[in-house]
């Protein structure tokens, strides 16, 4: 059963009371599930046009796009300077989804980077995301044939955020290894930290699999 109601229309025709943002987009949201309850197609919706149009009134006093854009562009070195991953590793993730998923996003992504900087191959190494309890924060790991890192919040890991090993090499078998998040996310520096304390530049490459082809019958073929 589908219903509609003329609410939407009146704050459309009247948006004088939609003075922010926040009322605009709340206004707008509970449109569009009006539309979506009566089964109108919201694109073709008068009501949800005029209030995204609203959009251009409450937002008429900012700065023009050119500086807008400035302040985006900034905004987005200082993230690169001071990472999420870094509150994260300080406020913790535990019962918090959405922190949570940021944090497996990032580190993901984060790892991957890392692995480059290491100086691993593309297809060389793993990198797998365990969200766990919904009361820890899981971790993120990265694995290849040489190495494991791993990378997990909270708690039981302030300060030692990082853990690392060798499996092979000079360095396998050597006690597990622990670093801070700040250090983490400070890519070059920590990747060649990774490879002198694992002294990957000594492990000696994995044999490539050699073909191994039937031996020639000289048998001879019977008539």
């Amino acid at each position: 059963m589908t219903y509609d109601v003329p609410f939407r229309h009146m704050q459309a025709i009247d948006p004088s009371s939609l003075t922010t943002i926040t009322a605009t987009l709340h206004a707008l949201n509970r449109a569009m599930e009006d539309c979506r309850v009566a089964g109108v197609d919201p694109d073709h919706d008068p009501a949800i046009a005029l209030l995204a149009r609203h959009f251009s009134s409450v937002t008429a006093d900012r700065a023009d796009d050119d500086s807008l854009r400035f302040s985006c562009s900034r905004r987005m070195a200082e993230l690169e300077r001071f990472p999420a991953l870094l509150t994260l590793a300080v406020r913790g993730v535990a019962h918090d989804r959405v922190a949570k998923e940021r944090f497996h996003a990032d580190g993901r992504k984060a790892m991957k980077a890392l692995a480059l900087e290491i100086g691993l191959a593309p297809g060389s190494f793993t990198i797998s995301s365990t969200p766990s309890d919904p009361a820890i924060a899981g971790y993120v790991a990265l694995s290849s044939d040489d190495i494991s890192i791993m990378l997990s919040v909270g708690p039981l890991h302030e300060g030692n955020e990082v853990q690392y090993f060798a499996k092979r090499g000079p360095a396998a078998g050597h006690k597990l290894r622990f670093a801070p998040m700040r250090d983490f996310v400070r890519r070059a520096r920590f990747a060649a930290r990774i490879r002198r304390d694992l002294r990957l530049d000594a492990i000696v490459p994995s044999p490539a699999p050699v073909e191994t082809t039937a031996p020639i019958s000289r048998e001879p073929i019977a008539a």
